[in-house]
C-alpha cells in the first residue's frame, strides 16, 4: 500500500504479544514510546485508526514495543492485524526548531558534489544499526553514504538539495 497523502508511517504492527490482545509494535519516533502521543494513528489495512492505550519497551530492540490497543482484547484480534502499517498526520511532526526536518523531508531531495555537479537523489534513509545512512540513486543503481556532517555538509530542505563530500558512485 502506499502512504496516504499528508501523512507519515510512524510505525508497525507486528504481531500478537500474549493471549490479552497485546501487540509487537515497532515504533519510528525519534523516541520509540512517543508513540502513544500520536494516537489514534491511522492503519494501512482496512483504513481503521488505533488509539494507543499504554506502550512498555520489548526487550532492548531498537523501537520495539509492547503496546494495549483499543478494542483488542484477543491474540486472535491482535495477530490479524500482523503487518499493518501505522500513519500520523504529516503536520502534527514539524519541528519547531531550525534545522531540525524529518527523514521524510530528505526523499526526492537532489544530491550535488562539492563543485555542484548532479550525483542522484534520495530515495531512502536507512539505519542497519551504526547510524543513518542517505540511499542515492543514480540510474538503475544506488549507493549508501553515511548521513552526518563530515560527508553531508550541506543540507538545503526548502531548496530540495544536499551537497555531499564524497562521490559514492566514484
Amino acid at each position: 500500500m502506499r502512504q496516504p497523502p499528508g501523512r507519515l508511517e510512524i510505525g508497525e504492527i507486528l504481531g500478537a504479544h500474549g493471549v490479552r490482545g497485546e501487540v509487537k509494535l515497532r515504533s519510528f519516533a525519534e523516541r520509540p514510546s512517543d508513540i502513544k502521543g500520536y494516537s489514534p494513528l491511522l492503519g494501512s489495512k482496512r483504513q481503521a485508526t488505533f488509539t494507543i492505550l499504554a506502550v512498555r519497551q520489548m526487550g532492548r530492540g531498537q523501537g520495539l514495543l509492547i503496546a494495549t490497543l483499543a478494542g483488542v482484547g484477543s491474540r486472535e484480534s491482535a495477530q490479524a492485524l500482523a503487518g499493518t502499517k501505522l500513519y500520523v498526520a504529516r503536520d502534527r511532526l514539524k519541528s519547531g526548531l531550525r534545522g531540525e526536518y524529518l527523514h521524510a523531508d530528505l526523499l526526492g531531495c537532489e544530491v550535488l558534489s562539492r563543485d555542484g555537479r548532479p550525483i542522484g537523489v534520495i530515495v531512502a534513509v536507512q539505519n542497519f544499526g551504526a547510524g543513518d545512512l542517505i540511499e542515492i540513486k543514480r540510474g538503475s543503481r544506488t549507493e549508501y553514504l553515511p548521513f552526518n556532517e563530515p560527508f553531508v555538509p550541506v543540507i538545503d530542505i526548502e531548496g530540495r538539495r544536499l551537497v555531499v563530500a564524497v562521490d559514492p558512485f566514484a
